[in-house]
């Protein structure tokens, strides 16, 4: 008897691996790991490595990678302007038979470069101030409400003590944007091309030794010099923002590697829930080398299709 229940949807081969993982996961020796396996390109997916003057603080590869120090340390930068050079990059590595590696530890750039989803504008000049004085003056519970008349959706999201969000609710809403999704839809129902997700998970005690270990080793590397001499120059606000880069240039030694093992531990922990809730992910357990993880993220691309061999 015929059965009713709809046939299941073939998988498209990949022509996207997105590596994710928590910070010291290893994701940049699993990319190089396969770059050796495939004729591919690697795409960075991190906000920190974006920037120029700065590759021992942000961990920059050592083999080439796209959208790796891009952008001056004066420049700030937004999620929308990131993804539109992603989208591009990626788009040209795919149109030359190749595949495009993607990796990342920042989570929204991940999401930015491989789903064909927009992303608030980046707010008028002046805008953000311009906002946040009027929060200030008025109170919370009139911004809230001044929110609620301009986009209703958005103030509904949003309590009115959380100062950041209804200022950026308001930037948005006044730039004809808002905070509020169009739509609930799962983001990777909408990913630009056919994409295998891949997350590296290393057990808490071996996340904490080799978090502690890349502080240590930066700090070997010279970050402080590093760190310095970009913080006496001009920097951007997004710039300002990347991890190690104010512990570095402001603390002794010690106390610098304490602040950014803190630092990186909060964030590898926002890694992982961010993670979770990508549906569709395959994790590996990271406690083997790099290469046998590309072995393996090579033969579960390969399940769907063979990936071209460099």
């Amino acid at each position: 008897m015929a059965s009713n229940s709809p046939a299941a949807k073939p998988l498209s081969p990949p022509n996207v691996l997105a590596i994710f993982g928590p910070t010291a996961s290893g994701k940049s020796a699993v990319a190089q790991a396969l770059l050796a396996r495939l004729d591919a390109d690697v795409v960075s997916a991190d906000s920190a490595a974006v920037y120029a003057g700065i590759p021992i603080i942000t961990a920059a590869p050592d083999y080439p990678a796209r959208l790796v120090g891009v952008f001056p340390l004066t420049h700030d930068v937004s999620v929308a302007e990131y993804q539109r050079l992603a989208h591009g990059a990626i788009d040209e590595v795919i149109g030359n038979g190749r595949t495009a590696i993607v990796v990342g530890g920042t989570g929204l750039y991940l999401r930015a470069a491989v789903s064909s989803l927009e992303f608030p504008p980046a707010p008028a000049p002046g805008a953000r101030e311009e906002w946040g004085s009027f929060y200030d003056e008025a109170g919370g519970d009139e911004a809230h409400a001044q929110l609620a008349q301009r986009d209703p959706p958005a103030a509904a999201r949003v309590h009115p003590n959380d100062r950041r969000r209804v200022v950026r609710a308001l930037e948005l809403a006044a730039a004809g944007s808002s905070l509020a999704p169009a739509t609930d839809r799962l983001w990777t129902d909408d990913v630009r091309q056919p994409t295998l997700f891949v997350s590296l998970e290393v057990a808490d005690e071996e996340l904490e030794r080799r978090i502690r270990a890349r502080a240590e080793s930066m700090l070997d590397a010279g970050a402080a010099a590093e760190a310095s001499a970009a913080w006496a120059a001009p920097l951007s606000e997004t710039a300002r923002k990347v991890l190690g880069l104010e512990a570095f240039a402001t603390l002794g030694p010690g106390e610098a590697v304490e602040a950014v093992v803190l630092a990186t531990r909060k964030l590898a922990r926002y890694q992982r829930k961010w993670i979770r809730r990508v549906p569709g992910v395959v994790t590996l357990g990271a406690d083997r080398s790099p290469e046998e993880l590309a072995d393996e993220i090579v033969a579960l691309a390969s399940a769907r299709e063979r990936l071209p061999r460099s």
